[in-house]
């Protein structure tokens, strides 16, 4: 008998979430802009490419040239101030505490005394997005070596200033001083005026575990006492001055093309300002009730396909199959592997949609200021939105800014920015600054969902309860973790994409979840056949 092998593991990441189609679509003429005034920065360091930002890139359509500099991520301010500059978004999972406990371990400074600057596209350096817990092994320590390089330059330049071995200074609470005690000095004092440079080398040595002082140790939550007492600002929460209220139009389904719209009630409104740009239709009011009574208002005729109901659902996503090779596995001869089973079982698996229902719902504030968007909005992929703007507005990356304040979780369902491209057009057309945020209703219904799915298991068990053959076939949820972590010599194994009924996207490990739950199920009943 052959030697048995351990079956490969393979993971297929999902990617839905960037291959969705944004809901809407205009027409608008370009615009020559000026470029966005950089400011100064006190401490640069050269990042080499390899080991900028995390790994995976190759499957985004991110074209944006990563950042080799430290500019983008730490500046020492000459009152001492330490601002730290992260693409990364807090959604409740305080990361803005764990990574201002990395920067002050490996700097020497005080918690209090760093500003963390998060998931802003002018400010912070680009990031994939935040998502697959990947923050705390990535970019914890990506800011680590960060505040260490920075460390090891203020470490050179008190020694070069003093005339003595780098060797001799030891680094606490912000300053540099002699091992002696004889001469401190700020940080602040040291960087003002400079501009310093250095190289982060994989293999620099950080502080390890057993001398953690702040990492490793329990620390108040940052801005703690502002989501306690109400303080803290969500994105449904940001006001400007002269902001309106949005509301749209929504048609009666999914693809369904306006034929027609009477909007005469809602213009006649005070305050009331109707946008019609294609099968886009919104309104702006002084108020959020006002702009809800306006929409009403509004009068729009729609054309639409048949919409698939849930009694239909399954049989469209199998009839509705098309081909592709991703998750595709073949061994052996499913043929042989039946045949030689003693006990055979065939069974079907239903995955339902599934809706988020984040915390907060979606809600962005949008802009115009010179030609240039500024959008306050709550995502988990700020450059991603940034991306989705600056294609439905015809904008220059300098001239399109995405701000994500403290964001309601939303666990995968905030990747998109479909509410900040609404709150942007309405702006646009009033000249003033539109807050829009999405009632529970339009979460529920025009957001994306975890795909649905039929997922089909063919399999055979020999007498001894060995698996002879294994045929698993995924429609429509995805091909994370297709793969059979099982020895079985036969096996045929494929994912069968269909362009579905209803918009979808990320939903916690996706596919990986629903083809978990097939299997495992499958297994349980082919133990059972052979009670084992």
């Amino acid at each position: 008998m052959s030697e048995r092998k351990k079956p490969e593991t393979v993971v297929e990441p999902e990617r839905y979430e960037f291959s969705e189609q944004p809901l809407h679509h205009f027409e608008l003429g370009r615009r020559d802009f000026v470029k966005l005034v950089g400011g100064g920065v006190a401490v640069i360091a050269l990042v080499p490419r390899s080991l900028a930002q995390e790994s995976g890139r190759r499957f985004f359509r991110f074209e944006e040239k990563l950042p080799e500099n430290i500019g983008a991520w730490l500046h020492i301010g000459e009152n001492g101030a330490v601002t730290v500059y992260t693409g990364k978004a807090e959604m409740g999972q305080n990361i803005r505490t764990s990574l201002t406990q990395a920067v002050a371990q490996e700097l020497h400074v005080k918690v209090a005394s760093i500003r963390m600057v998060m998931g802003d596209t002018r400010l912070t350096p680009f990031d994939m997005g935040t998502f697959g817990s990947r923050t705390t092994p990535t970019m914890n320590k990506r800011l680590r070596r960060v505040a260490a390089a920075a460390h090891d330059l203020l470490i050179q330049l008190a020694a070069k200033r003093w005339n003595v071995a780098p060797s001799e200074l030891v680094a606490a609470d912000g300053r540099i001083r002699e091992r002696n005690g004889s001469r401190t000095v700020a940080y602040a004092a040291l960087a003002k005026g400079q501009t310093l440079a250095k190289a982060i080398v994989e293999n620099d040595p950080l502080t390890p575990a057993s001398e953690w002082t702040v990492d490793g140790t329990s620390v108040p939550k940052i801005n703690g006492p502002e989501f306690v007492t109400g303080g803290h600002r969500f994105p449904s929460d940001i006001s400007r001055p002269g902001m309106l209220f949005g509301k749209i139009v929504r048609p009666a389904a999914f693809g369904a093309k306006l034929v027609s719209v009477n909007d005469s009630k809602a213009r006649a409104m005070p305050g009331v300002v109707v946008v019609h740009d294609g099968d886009f239709v919104g309104v702006a009011a002084p108020s959020e009730f006002e702009a809800a009574r306006a929409a009403r208002a509004i009068r729009a005729k729609w054309k639409a396909d048949h919409q698939i109901s849930s009694a239909e659902l399954f049989e469209y996503l199998k009839t509705h199959a098309k081909s592709s090779d991703r998750g595709d596995y073949e061994e052996g001869s499913m043929k042989d592997g039946l045949a030689s089973a003693a006990y055979r079982s065939h069974a079907t698996y239903d995955i339902s949609y599934i809706q988020h229902a984040p915390l907060e719902p979606r809600a962005a504030v949008a802009e115009w200021e010179n030609g240039k968007l500024t959008v306050w909005t709550g995502t988990q992929r700020p450059f991603g939105v940034q991306e989705q703007l600056e294609a439905a507005f015809h904008l220059s990356k300098e001239n399109c800014r995405v701000i994500v304040p403290d964001t309601g979780g939303a666990y995968g369902g905030k990747h998109t920015g479909e509410v900040a491209i609404e709150a942007a057009r309405l702006a646009r057309a009033t000249g003033k600054p539109v807050k829009r945020i999405w009632s529970r209703e339009e979460e529920f219904t025009w957001a994306y969902f975890r795909p649905a799915g039929v997922i089909e298991i063919r399999s055979g068990v020999s007498a001894d309860g060995l698996l002879t053959a294994w045929e698993f076939h995924n429609y429509n949820s995805g091909a994370a973790a297709i793969r059979t972590p099982y020895f079985v010599p036969n096996q045929h194994i494929q994912f069968h994409p269909v362009d579905a009924p209803l918009r979808q996207g990320s939903y916690r490990a996706l596919a990986a979840t629903a083809n978990h739950f097939a299997r495992v199920s499958h297994m349980d009943d082919l133990a059972n056949q052979v009670k084992m």
